[in-house]
């Protein structure tokens, strides 16, 4: 037979490279005894052992990086240095969870879920709720692309680099164990959390190497995952634990029918999963299981808040589908703000930026919640007069929204003979001039806008999230360019060069320009709204701010808008038009104003437009404001309320629909009532959307 009549197949096959098949045998085994040790912690080798097939495996990359796999655990060690996070729509929104606090408002939930569908079967999976950060992280045909974190969950930023420094998370998932393909495409969506015992050896590093500690696992997992140098992020130790999926392209791969199902299926894909999660047959047992939750909150090796339950059947999921905040099949048990006993020591004065004098309670250190508080916030003269706490008291302190702490009141059995009454100071305790108390506000105020403090204070806001929102410049860097006199605006702040912030302590070449570059950066994308809120007018915060960016062009239109005229916008009341109209009034702000306009920072054009109302939504046409504390954050609160088509009010006024008044409202409340305005509780709110669904 000739040569070229031979079958295909005859021809010789190149044999794989010895030194790529040693490769690929590395991972594998690595990827094996890293899922043995993070997730199932049962190690199968020694740390030793481990090392040594790690150090063999980056030298044979370095040796060979075209073969290096896109898997390999080497990556999970960072070392890239990201230029900015990037934001990326997901395919699938990410929703947050509807409340429920006792069991009769988990029976109102179960009785709706069924007057909706009939038909759906009542077992729930149930699991803790964990007090973490959520992530999803895209696999495609197994291998991790892509994460990116909830952001405002229709837009994420993209975290891809740091979730791979994640040991918990697989870089490929694992091969179902009883056979069969991986999925075409997964969104594996969970939370990122710091175990308690971690979270503490991570301060007490920190605390020795004279860093600053962080103040819960939440906050410190939130900050790694966005660190833009991963080799920071690596050094946190952070976990991923997997409870749902997203978008999901299951290929030849069989699809779950039940969250039950899912839940072990993500298990066999090398995820860990929140611990303790069981199938609860009907509403009942769902009970039994979250108040044996609740009575072991503090065994749990993480923070959590506390319990979830979904229904189990995925169709029935789908069927059911989503209000316009949260699903209808699913509800989060919260639980109590977790309390503890300690003695107050003393209450020091902190100046806000708006020159708010705020007492701070001085606290024996006191483990809440696992977390190690020694600093409370007292709120006002009047909430210390109220709660009668007293220097020497022993006090019951909370973490409010388990996040930050107060002090709840005294323990007045143990109060002791010495207990010494609070004198609240008329003066400014950093600049010395007098302070003084409007008639009907709870805060004494320094009016001194020279005041170290409220100028601290006003560059940080004017950098924060609430701001201009610009990436990489903390708190301690503000300090020192404060304290040094290189900045005392924010217009300082665009004129620093790389040279100069080289001066300051622990600032090297690489952070410096990082530095420089994140305020250019801000010059040329800062957005109207942003700018306005970021200037810190009283009264006016983020929601106001939109506000005036959808109806001036420029700060220049809106310098010149009349108390009368401001005071038309929907949503601006008297004492928000007269605070506006004082701050361009204002010699030193308009000083300011004229700075950024000669540094570049102008914007001239709304870039947030408003949103088209919800034309048949429970709220549409109605006009409401949220003041005092509930039990979420206000900002999603009224992002509720425009998705039911109301306008979000920024002060009280007699064009105001709804007040909804949580705990601790204060003056707001007591203006409505004079006005005849209808005040809701936040339960009564959500019925009113329940209602109208």
């Amino acid at each position: 037979m000739p040569l070229d009549d031979l079958p295909l197949f005859t021809q010789p096959v190149a044999s794989v490279p010895p030194e790529k098949a040693r490769m690929d045998a590395l991972v594998a085994e690595l990827e094996h005894h890293n899922y043995c040790y993070h997730v199932l912690d049962a190690p199968e080798i020694s740390d030793d052992a481990y090392d040594a097939l790690f150090r063999e495996l980056l030298a044979l990359e370095a040796a060979h990086p075209q073969w290096r796999s896109p898997h390999s655990p080497t990556l999970r060690v960072g070392g890239g240095l990201l230029s900015g996070l990037v934001k990326k729509a997901h395919r699938r929104r990410m929703y947050g969870l509807d409340n429920v606090f006792n069991a009769e408002e988990w029976r109102d939930f179960v009785e709706r879920m069924r007057r909706a569908l009939p038909e759906a079967p009542l077992a729930f999976w149930c699991d803790p709720k964990l007090d973490g950060l959520a992530l999803e992280i895209v696999y495609e045909n197994g291998v991790l692309t892509e994460a990116l974190t909830r952001g405002d969950g229709e837009i994420g930023e993209v975290v891809t680099a740091a979730v791979r420094t994640i040991k918990t998370i697989p870089l490929r998932l694992r091969p179902p164990a009883q056979g069969g393909e991986l999925p075409a495409r997964l969104e594996v969506r969970g939370e990122v959390v710091i175990f308690k015992a971690d979270f503490a050896a991570l301060n007490e590093r920190r605390d020795a190497l004279g860093q600053k500690t962080f103040a819960n696992p939440r906050n410190a997992a939130a900050g790694a995952l966005r660190q833009l140098d991963t080799t920071a992020t690596s050094a946190v130790p952070l976990r991923f634990l997997a409870y749902s999926l997203g978008d999901a392209d299951w290929g030849g791969a069989q699809p779950c029918r039940l969250q039950s199902e899912l839940m072990a299926r993500l298990r066999d894909y090398g995820f860990q999963t929140p611990p303790d999660g069981r199938l609860c047959a009907g509403p009942a047992e769902v009970e039994t299981y979250v108040e044996q939750v609740r009575q072991r909150r503090e065994s749990f090796d993480m923070e959590i808040d506390g319990a979830v339950a979904k229904q189990d059947d995925l169709e029935a999921q789908e069927a059911l589908g989503h209000t316009a905040r949260a699903p209808r099949f699913a509800v989060a048990f919260k639980f109590p703000a977790m309390q503890a006993r300690t003695i107050l020591r003393g209450i020091e004065i902190q100046v806000g930026r708006t020159g708010v004098l705020t007492p701070v309670a001085i606290l024996d250190p006191v483990a809440v919640g696992g977390v190690m508080v020694s600093r409370a916030t007292l709120h006002n003269e009047d909430e210390i007069r109220a709660k009668n706490i007293r220097i020497g008291d022993t006090v019951l302190v909370q973490r409010a929204g388990d996040v930050i702490p107060e002090v709840v009141g005294p323990v007045l059995e143990a109060r002791p003979a010495d207990a010494a009454e609070f004198v609240f100071p008329h003066v400014c305790p950093v600049c010395g001039q007098p302070a003084h108390r409007e008639e009907g506000e709870a805060a004494w105020r320094c009016d001194n806008l020279a005041c170290p403090a409220i100028r601290l204070r006003a560059i940080s806001h004017f950098v924060s999230k609430a701001g201009l929102d610009i990436g990489g410049i903390g708190q301690k860097w503000i300090e020192q360019l404060v304290s040094s006199g290189r900045v005392q605006s924010p217009p300082d702040l665009f004129t620093l060069t790389v040279p100069e912030l080289l001066q300051y302590d622990r600032m090297g070449d690489s952070l410096a320009q990082k530095f420089v570059d994140a305020i250019e950066q801000a010059r040329h994308t800062a957005t109207l709204a942003r700018l306005i809120c970021g200037l810190g007018i009283r009264h006016v915060g983020e929601q106001t701010a939109r506000q005036l960016a959808r109806h001036y062009a420029d700060l220049d239109a809106l310098a010149h808008a009349g108390t009368e005229e401001l005071m038309r916008l929907e949503d601006i009341g008297p004492e928000v038009a007269s605070s506006i109209r004082a701050f361009f009034a204002n010699a030193a702000n308009a000083a300011m104003l004229e700075r950024f306009r000669a540094l570049g920072l102008w914007p001239s054009a709304p870039a947030e437009p408003a949103q088209a109302a919800v034309a048949d939504g429970p709220l549409a046409g109605k006009t409401i404001l949220f003041t005092g504390t509930l039990s979420m954050k206000r900002d999603d609160a009224a992002k509720m309320a425009e998705a039911c088509g109301a306008a979000i009010a920024g002060g009280v006024s007699k064009k105001l629909d709804y007040l909804v008044a949580g705990e601790k409202a204060g003056s707001k409340r007591e203006k409505a009532e004079k006005l005849g305005i209808p005040i809701l509780s936040e339960q009564e709110f959500l019925d009113m959307l329940r209602r109208g669904e």
